[in-house]
C-alpha cells in the first residue's frame, strides 16, 4: 500500500472472519510434535507452554491482506502514492494555457460545448481536488485558518513557487477544486434518494447479477466511506441492498471534471489526469472501482467502448501527509508557501461559465463587479452536521422543512460515535436516523439488519428480525430508521488514517513531541474543520487579460435569497447546476450521479497456481481500470 501507512494508522478493530488467513499468518512457530512417552511422568520444567493469546485482526490488517483483498488491488494501491504524482507530471508535456481558455471555446447550436482539435494527442492537463479535512489537518498543523491552508495546497500545486518550479515539463495542477462543492450536490441528491424512498415502494435492490439498483431499501446506508463499502462488499452481502447509490464528493468531481473537460477541450478523457487529496487511504481503494470510470458515463456516440481501456475518474488520491511528502521531493517548504490565493490574471477559467461560478465562486468576476453572493459559495460547516459531509444533518433539515414546527431531538448510544435522531411533532415521531461511526459500532449495526434465517426444527418458525432502534424482543416496536451515516473511523473523517498524527506535529514544527495525546489533537483538528471562514473578496479582481467575458457570457448569478435553502444550501440553485451538466455533456444524471455495488466473493482457501496468480496480478496491474 502507501509507503506512509504503517501499523501506527490502527485506530479501530474487527473481529476477523472464519476464513481469514491472518491470524494463521501471526501464529509462532510450533515447535516438533512431542514424541515422549505419554504415560511418563513430566516434571514441571517440561509442561506445556501456554497457549499464544489471540490474534487481533484491524482494519488496515485486513485491507493489506492478500486474502480478502486481491492482489490486483494491492498493486493498484500502491500505484497511488506522491511519487506517481511527480511521475504523472514528468511524463507527459502540458496542453498550453493559451488553449485552454475561453477564446478558443464555442458554444454549439445545442448547448453542447465544442472545443478545438489539439495536435498535443500527448499532453494532458492536470486538474486536482481537496477535501475539507485535509486543509483542517494541514491547518492545525501549522496554526493557520482552513481557508490559508487551502491557498497553500493551490500555491504548492498551481502557484509559481510550487511544482512548476521542478520536474521535465515544469507541470503543475490547472485547476484546484474544492470537495464542497459536490459535496453540496451529493447532500442534495442524498435527501433526495431518501424522500423517493420513503414516499413510494421501492423496486428491486438488486438485479439479477447482485448488483444493487437505484431505490435502496430501508434504512439507507451512507455509501460515501469506502472502507464502510469495502467491507460490506466482501462480508455482508445482505447490507447491500441498503447502501446508497449516490456517488461520494470525491468520485462526483472526478466525473464531472472528464466529462465537461474532455468535451470541452475535445481531448480524450486519458488527457486529463485528476489527483484527489483525501484523509483517508481507503479513497485509494475507491478511485480503483471499475464503476467510476469512463466505461460507465461513456455513450455510443462517444465511439467504440471496448477498443481502449477504461480511464478511471480518479487517477490518483493521496492524502494529508503525502502532500507534505509531494513538497518535500521537489525541495518545496510547504509552511513557507505563501497564506493567500492565487492572482486573478494567473487564474484559468473553467472552459464552462456555469461551472466555472459553480466551482470557484471566488474568482467570479461578475460577482466581484457586483459585488454579490453567488448561491454556490461554501458555507461554514456546521458542528451538528458532524466532520464526515454532514449527509444525515441535511436529510434531517429536509425533512424537517416539510414538516413545520417539528423538532430534531438527539439521544447518545453506548458511545459517543453512536447517536440517535428523532424528528418529532408534537407527540408524534415522524422520522428516525442515527449516526455509527468505528468498526466496532458498525458491526452492531450490520448484526441487526442480518436476515434471521429460518428455523430447522420441526415447525419451527421464523424468528422477527430486530430493526436498529427497536426495542428489546417482544416489545412495542419503535419507529426503524429511516437513514444511517456510516462511517469506518471513529470520530468522523477528520480522523482518517492519512491524517497528520500527533506525533508526527513535532517534527513537522521543528520541536520535539509535545504532551497533547491524540485525542486532544483530534480536537484541534476538529475546531479548524468547524471554523471555515466565509470567502471574502481577498483577491486581486483586476480582469485577467484572458479573461473575455462580456454580458453575453457571463453567468447568471441568482440573488442569495432565491429559490429553496435549506441548511444554507441553495438547493434549487444546485438542481440548476446538475441539470445544466446533464445537458452540456448529453449524459443522464443516473450515468454521472449513481453507482452501484455487488457482493464479493473471498478466494481464500482455494487452489491458486502461483504462475498463473502471477499473471493475473502482472494483467492486472497494467490496466487502468481497476475494482474490487
Amino acid at each position: 500500500m502507501s509507503a506512509i501507512l504503517s501499523a501506527d494508522d490502527l485506530n479501530d478493530f474487527i473481529s476477523p472472519g472464519v476464513a481469514c488467513i491472518k491470524p494463521v499468518e501471526t501464529l509462532p512457530l510450533q515447535k516438533p510434535e512431542d514424541t515422549s512417552n505419554p504415560y511418563e511422568v513430566t516434571t514441571e520444567d517440561k509442561l506445556p507452554a501456554e497457549p499464544p493469546p489471540p490474534a487481533q485482526i484491524t482494519l488496515t490488517d485486513c485491507l493489506a491482506c492478500s486474502g480478502c483483498v486481491t492482489s490486483a488491488e494491492a498493486v493498484l494501491i500502491s500505484l497511488q502514492s506522491h511519487s506517481e504524482v511527480l511521475h504523472a507530471l514528468d511524463s507527459a508535456p502540458p496542453i498550453q494555457h493559451d488553449k485552454l481558455s475561453r477564446q478558443e471555446l464555442k458554444s454549439a447550436e445545442n448547448g453542447n460545448i465544442s472545443g478545438f482539435d489539439t495536435s498535443e494527442a500527448s499532453g494532458k492537463v492536470f486538474v486536482s481536488s481537496v477535501s475539507p479535512q485535509v486543509r483542517a489537518s494541514l491547518a492545525a498543523t501549522y496554526g493557520t485558518s482552513e481557508q490559508e491552508a487551502g491557498w497553500m495546497i493551490e500555491q504548492l500545486l498551481s502557484g509559481p513557487h510550487g511544482l512548476k518550479t521542478g520536474g521535465t515539463n515544469g507541470n503543475g495542477f490547472t485547476w484546484v477544486v474544492d470537495t464542497n462543492a459536490m459535496r453540496e450536490l451529493a447532500l442534495v441528491l442524498g435527501a433526495d434518494e431518501v424522500l423517493v424512498s420513503t414516499r413510494r415502494a421501492h423496486s428491486p435492490a438488486t438485479d439479477k447479477a447482485g448488483a444493487s439498483t437505484i431505490t435502496p431499501s430501508k434504512p439507507i446506508l451512507t455509501s460515501a466511506c469506502p472502507g464502510w463499502i469495502c467491507y460490506a462488499e466482501k462480508t455482508h452481502p445482505h447490507i447491500l441492498p441498503h447502501l446508497s447509490r449516490l456517488k461520494s464528493p470525491q468520485a462526483l468531481t472526478g466525473t464531472l471534471l472528464k466529462t465537461i473537460l474532455s468535451r470541452a477541450l475535445n481531448i480524450s478523457p486519458a488527457q486529463i489526469w485528476h489527483m484527489a487529496i483525501m484523509p483517508c487511504f481507503d479513497k485509494k481503494l475507491e478511485a480503483s472501482r471499475q464503476e467510476l470510470t469512463d466505461l460507465y458515463w461513456l455513450s455510443s456516440s462517444d465511439g467504440p467502448l471496448s477498443t481502449t481501456p477504461p480511464v478511471r475518474d480518479v487517477d490518483c488520491v493521496i492524502t494529508a501527509r503525502e502532500i507534505l511528502m509531494l513538497a518535500e521531493s521537489r525541495g518545496i517548504s510547504f509552511p513557507a508557501l505563501p497564506r493567500s490565493p492565487l492572482p486573478q490574471p494567473d487564474f484559468i477559467p473553467f472552459p464552462d461559465p456555469t461551472i466555472d461560478a459553480f466551482l470557484f465562486p471566488r474568482y467570479s468576476r461578475r460577482a466581484l463587479d457586483r459585488r454579490r453572493t453567488p448561491p454556490g459559495r461554501r458555507q461554514p460547516q456546521q458542528l451538528a452536521a458532524g466532520s464526515s459531509g454532514g449527509y444525515l444533518y441535511h436529510i434531517l433539515r429536509t425533512q424537517q422543512a416539510l414538516y413545520p414546527g417539528s423538532e430534531i431531538h438527539t439521544t447518545r448510544g453506548r458511545n459517543a460515535d453512536v447517536v440517535d435522531y428523532s424528528l418529532i411533532r408534537g407527540q408524534e415521531t415522524i422520522f428516525r436516523a442515527a449516526r455509527y461511526y468505528g468498526f466496532r459500532n458498525i458491526q452492531n449495526l450490520v448484526r441487526k439488519l442480518k436476515p434471521v434465517k429460518k428455523s430447522r426444527m420441526p415447525g419451527g418458525k421464523v424468528g422477527t428480525a430486530r430493526k436498529p432502534g427497536a426495542g428489546p424482543a417482544g416489545a412495542k416496536s419503535e419507529l426503524d430508521y429511516t437513514y444511517v451515516e456510516v462511517m469506518a473511523c471513529p470520530g468522523g473523517c477528520t480522523n482518517g488514517g492519512g491524517q497528520i498524527k500527533v506525533e508526527d506535529v513535532g517534527a513537522l514544527q521543528g520541536v520535539g513531541r509535545g504532551k497533547e495525546g491524540q485525542k486532544e489533537w483530534l480536537a484541534r483538528v476538529d475546531e479548524a474543520y468547524y471554523s471555515m471562514e466565509e470567502e471574502k473578496d481577498q483577491i486581486d479582481n483586476t480582469p485577467s487579460s484572458t479573461d473575455t467575458r462580456d454580458a453575453d457570457g457571463d453567468v447568471p448569478m441568482h440573488d442569495g435569497e432565491s429559490g429553496e435553502v435549506i441548511n444554507g444550501i441553495n438547493t434549487t440553485y444546485i438542481r440548476d447546476i446538475l441539470a445544466h451538466w446533464a445537458d452540456i455533456t448529453g449524459l443522464k444524471k443516473e450515468k454521472l450521479c449513481y453507482t452501484t455495488y455487488r457482493a464479493v466473493e473471498s478466494d481464500v482457501g482455494k487452489d491458486k497456481e502461483k504462475g498463473r496468480e502471477m499473471e493475473r496480478v502482472v494483467e492486472l496491474a497494467g490496466r487502468i481500470g481497476g475494482g474490487w
